[in-house]
């Protein structure tokens, strides 16, 4: 079994914006001129207050800087590693400003214009801190901290990094499967710095089925995060509390998922044609690199 490379890189060309393409370029060509194109390509979705949005996060299109833009910001920026952004310190002063007294970040901002923007951005309760999008945002940090030192000491990050290690502590019985999955990243790339992350994912580990497939309740008919969305890369802690077999039969799953086009499906539903492609770019991205990361 193998996947189709050469498709996959059409699909790319004709299908994905040019930030995940350039995402891409990085992945498969191991390429500098890709990752400094990364950064600068962040630019067209940043705003005067150091925040992202315009759409980084394909399902909220509004142009307020929101944290789901700033997940979207660090994961591109991660995917530029060596290289560090110069607005990667701002954007950590935004996320510093929008924090809730707790520690935690709201699951989105108020929207001043909700087209084309799923319901669960538009509804969300701005004073409220969700333990799902400060994890997801802060695993990302995390990863871009691993080669930068300015993201690395910066107050907000151990701020929603002790926010979210309570959050988890507290928990005593199975999240929402995204709570799960970003709570899940989190804990496994700040093992690397925080030793009590590795007791906390022995106690979320435990909400994790044999298969490693967990149920989005309230979602698209079938939709599930696989093993392979929260755990792709070997010989992290996480992998270690998971059945190596599940691992494998997850890394033929994602490989028969290839479609005709080359590109893989993301797995759920989308709220604008511009974001059922964008999110398919994403999805190749992510396939590919869990594929690599695996020797497949």
């Amino acid at each position: 079994m193998s996947i189709n490379l050469d498709r996959a890189t059409a699909f790319m060309t004709s299908h994905a914006r040019i930030l995940d393409r350039r995402r891409f370029e990085a992945i498969i060509g191991n390429s500098d001129a890709a990752r400094h194109a990364i950064i600068r390509g962040l630019d067209s979705y940043r705003n005067a207050d150091g925040g992202y949005g315009w759409g980084l996060e394909p399902d909220l299109r509004a142009p307020e800087s929101q944290p789901g833009g700033a997940l979207h910001a660090f994961e591109a920026l991660a995917a530029a590693d060596p290289l560090t952004s110069p607005h990667a310190v701002a954007l950590l002063d935004w996320l510093n400003s929008v924090t809730l007294p707790d520690g935690g970040l709201p699951f989105a901002r108020p929207i001043s214009n909700p087209v084309a923007c799923a319901p669960f951005w538009a509804s969300a309760n701005p004073a409220e801190s969700s333990l799902q999008i400060t994890a997801a945002v802060a695993a990302e940090a995390h990863r871009v901290a691993c080669f930068d030192d300015e993201v690395r000491d910066h107050p907000w990050l151990t701020t929603a990094t002790r926010y979210c290690f309570e959050s988890i502590r507290r928990t005593d019985e199975a999240p929402f499967a995204y709570v799960l999955s970003f709570a899940l990243q989190l804990l496994d790339i700040a093992s690397d710095t925080y030793p009590e992350a590795h007791e906390l994912l022995g106690h979320l580990s435990r909400f994790v089925p044999r298969d490693g497939a967990l149920p989005v309740i309230g979602g698209a008919e079938g939709e599930r995060l696989h093993l392979l969305h929260y755990a792709p890369e070997p010989g992290r802690p996480l992998r270690s509390l998971l059945d190596p077999h599940a691992v494998s039969d997850d890394l033929d799953r994602l490989e028969r998922a290839q479609l005709p086009d080359g590109g893989w499906p993301a797995g759920f539903a989308s709220y604008s044609d511009a974001a059922v492609l964008e999110w398919r770019g994403h999805a190749t991205v992510s396939a590919v690199a869990a594929l690599r990361m695996n020797n497949r």
